[in-house]
């Protein structure tokens, strides 16, 4: 580990190796026939460090003694250029909430460089909120705290969780106030500015790929296709990483290496209840990324229409039971982009043909494992998995305390033909008891004797069964009350929660009875208040 940040190794080929906007006066416009426009941050007033990860340091061989520097501060939030930096933000589009939105890039995103540590790992460095660049559109390309805190945290527990994500180094308060209307009601107010240092191997996006299709430049097309091949699947190219041709096999292996990368995200979002809530193509990473932590959520109570994104509250498209066929949806639009360079509409369909399927055979084996069986049995499991997720909806469940509860559960020595024993278990995973019907209580007592003989088949002793769906079924998880908890303290100068929440959520799968109070269900003060309910685009 490097006690100073001047050791980071640069090797920058993104801006070596594609063709770079000649402009170089940082103003809005549209960038034609460039991957990405040099632009440097805008300097913060009085920056301070709020909060940073030290697995994500570790991944840059940074100490925890590096983040603690007045250096590590000045360089992570945009004032102080290393040597080797080459900053600059790149050029995309994308389709937002199903329709073209042209050309978007990176708004107020600035890419620091690439850094390749002592395992020979490339991390693309990227500052949000360090100020406007040419695709900043009308806005400031800044950030605010409120948004900071939630992207922080989020990106590291999905980490934590297992789950493929974009990680974050750091949140460093600037000092400054930013302008925002955080309910598009026309009643803006001041919030205090942040940045995040996000970490990732790359952040190309169905998106960079669109912009150049929609163009019609198939020249620029294929070298970020070419590029983004040998640097990031090159395991996929062979030899021909050598030379300067790739073929088009070579394109639809890659495509259809997205499409499973993709399936399996999502599958892993599905399996802990992660609603990611904007899921438009410029929001979908190449690299099967969990990507742009905007108004995200977590299923609380389960219902599979529920979306947190104000924005979307009226047509639902990015609801947590939507997102898989948004994923593949989003696919077909890369399908468009690339055919130019593939010219093989049967393939590009048999590639997402495979995306369904391997999104299929993923999720029911994810859910046979959250109820901790040997495998998936496709003649017993299906009505099993069905009938239980249209009970979960019949009233307010608690998602993830249901699946930590069952877990609990002997079936070998407990009979659940009693109601109460039933109670007794699951009580608390109901935010309004008063919905317990006796038709209610009758349908989930009955799919509790069916479970029972499905596990009476595996014979699996009870404590390898709870073991399995511990694993699998995360007691901790990043409540959206507890992010705006985390919020409220950080916005009056205490950042003290959000280091608590940083290590609670490192062991999302563990115990912590000393943390209990951090497991539970969502407080009723919280059902409808913004930030634990509902969250706009507004950051």
């Amino acid at each position: 580990m490097h006690n100073t940040i001047s050791s980071l190794t640069f090797d920058n080929t993104f801006i070596r190796e594609l063709p770079a906007d000649n402009e170089t006066v940082n103003y809005r416009r549209q960038v034609a026939g460039a991957c990405y426009s040099r632009v440097k941050p805008t300097p913060a007033a009085y920056p301070k460090l709020v909060a940073y990860s030290k697995e994500a340091a570790a991944l840059l061989d940074l100490s925890e003694t590096a983040c603690k520097t007045d250096e590590f501060t000045q360089v992570f939030v945009g004032n102080k250029l290393l040597s080797g930096m080459d900053s600059y933000s790149a050029c995309y589009g994308g389709h937002q909430f199903g329709n073209w939105a042209g050309q978007l890039g990176d708004g107020r995103a600035i890419n620091l460089g690439e850094i390749v540590n002592n395992k020979s790992e490339r991390w693309t460095l990227q500052l949000k909120g360090a100020g406007p660049t040419p695709y900043s559109r009308n806005a400031d390309g800044l950030a605010v705290l409120r948004s900071s805190v939630r992207e922080f945290l989020c990106s590291e527990a999905m980490f934590h969780l297992g789950i493929p994500t974009t990680r974050a180094l750091s949140i460093i308060a600037t000092g400054e106030m930013v302008e925002r209307d955080m309910f598009y009601d026309g009643h803006p107010k001041e919030e205090q500015g942040a940045v995040v240092c996000r970490l990732a191997p790359s952040f190309t996006r169905f998106g960079n790929f669109e912009i150049f299709a929609f163009r019609n430049d198939i020249a620029t097309l294929k070298k970020l296709l070419d590029y983004t091949i040998k640097t990031d699947f090159p395991y996929l190219a062979g030899d021909s990483a050598y030379f300067k041709e790739l073929s088009n096999k070579i394109y639809l292996k890659w495509f259809e290496e997205v499409c499973k990368r993709t399936a399996d995200m999502v599958v892993e979002w599905m399996r802990v209840g992660f609603v990611h809530g904007v899921m438009n193509t410029d929001n979908m990473s190449i690299l099967g990324l969990t990507i742009d932590y905007g108004p995200y959520g977590w299923i609380e109570n389960y219902d599979p229409n529920w979306t947190p994104n104000t924005t979307d509250a009226k047509s639902r498209r990015y609801r947590f039971g939507n997102q898989p066929a948004i994923a593949k949806w989003n696919l077909a639009q890369l399908a468009n982009a690339i055919y130019p360079l593939i010219e093989d509409v049967d393939s590009l369909q048999q590639a997402l043909v495979l995306y369904s399927t391997r999104f299929q055979e993923q999720w029911q084996n994810m859910m046979a494992s959250k109820l901790g069986l040997r495998a998936f049995e496709p003649e017993n499991d299906k009505i099993l998995i069905s009938d239980l997720l249209n009970i979960l909806s019949l009233v307010e469940t608690d998602m993830t305390l249901f699946f930590r509860k069952l877990a609990l559960v002997d079936f070998q020595s407990d009979d659940f033909t009693s109601q109460d024993i039933l109670l007794k278990y699951f009580i608390d995973v109901y935010y309004v008891p008063s919905q317990l019907t006796s038709s209610y209580l009758e349908q989930i007592t009955d799919w509790l004797k069916h479970y029972a003989k499905r596990l009476s088949k595996d014979n699996l002793p009870h404590q390898a069964k709870r073991l399995q769906m511990d694993a699998r079924n995360p007691k901790y998880v990043l409540r959206n009350y507890l992010a705006q908890l985390a919020i409220d303290k950080a916005e009056q100068g205490d950042f003290s929660l959000i280091d608590k929440l940083l290590e609670l959520l490192r062991h999302p799968y563990s115990e912590q009875p000393d943390n209990e109070k951090f497991s539970q269900k969502r407080p009723d003060w919280a059902r409808n208040r913004i930030g634990c309910s509902m969250l706009s685009c507004s950051s």
